[in-house]
């Protein structure tokens, strides 16, 4: 934390930033990652993060990002059974925002606009005075993600850009969300009208891997895609009424509090 604090608290620090938040970096660090040398260091990664393996498939591990982004044993993270549930789609922390107009506005980060976030002042229009929520995923996380709800998915939309991390001391100081490289998609949903489903990188984070990036129809629960090594985030946007929390996940928000949930998790349900 304290070389997170120089790095984005100094003059110094922010030169230094630079190169370890570009693209060619974190692909680098991905290409070494990717290879059976990188194996030995799963061990240490599991000990100092405290992660539980009993929930994961472990059988078909060559690397450290195949651990990275292990899949789960069947049953390990079930869906809520309500169709009018809101679930999370992934494990992480999550802080729900509200939207003023064109401004996303969280209690502790810098602000943001969804014209920027987006890449497209028409679609933002479509979520003025909605609702944002942000899953932040730490490296301990499981790092795939399912959509969070069944209907017609468009195009994938990729965002080039820088990789800061998403730890709050970066979000307290740069708006990391409109930096960062970033996915998402249009998602024409059965129970919560027009949402956008987006995945945004982090340091080291090199690569979002979607598995659909064209049109088709998605179901609820069904793989979305995963993140390569390192903290990341998900992120929803919901239009104006279409969904309603659950109470205790507004007022840790209010009190600038991350809500930890799982995937699959009711986190709210659809305003009928």
């Amino acid at each position: 934390m304290e070389s997170l604090e120089f790095l984005y608290g100094t003059a110094a620090g922010r030169a230094l930033l630079r190169p370890l938040v570009s693209r060619p970096v974190s692909k680098l660090a991905g290409a070494f990652l990717d290879t059976p040398l990188s194996k030995p260091l799963i061990p240490l990664f599991v000990k100092n993060c405290g992660i539980d393996t009993e929930d994961y498939d472990l059988r078909q591990i060559r690397c450290f990002n195949d651990f990275f982004c292990r899949p789960l044993k069947a049953g390990k993270r079930p869906i809520d059974p309500d169709p009018a549930s809101l679930i999370a789609p992934c494990d992480g922390l999550l802080t729900a925002v509200a939207i003023e107009a064109d401004t996303v506005l969280p209690v502790k980060q810098s602000r943001y606009s969804l014209s920027r976030l987006l890449g497209d002042e028409m679609l933002a229009a479509d979520f003025r005075d909605g609702m944002c929520l942000v899953f932040r995923l730490c490296v301990n996380h499981y790092h795939r993600y399912c959509y969070f709800e069944s209907g017609r998915k468009g195009e994938n939309v990729l965002l080039p850009g820088v990789l800061h991390t998403v730890r709050p001391v970066a979000l307290e100081k740069t708006p990391v969300f409109t930096e960062n490289c970033r996915e998402y998609a249009c998602i024409e949903t059965e129970c919560f009208g027009t949402a956008v489903q987006m995945e945004v990188g982090a340091m080291l984070v090199g690569r979002i891997v979607n598995d659909a990036p064209w049109p088709r129809e998605v179901r609820r629960g069904e793989e979305k895609g995963h993140f390569a090594y390192g903290g990341s985030t998900v992120i929803l946007l919901l239009q104006k009424n279409a969904a309603e929390l659950l109470p205790e996940i507004w007022e840790a928000s209010r009190r600038g509090e991350e809500f930890p949930v799982r995937m699959g998790q009711k986190i709210g349900r659809a305003i009928d």
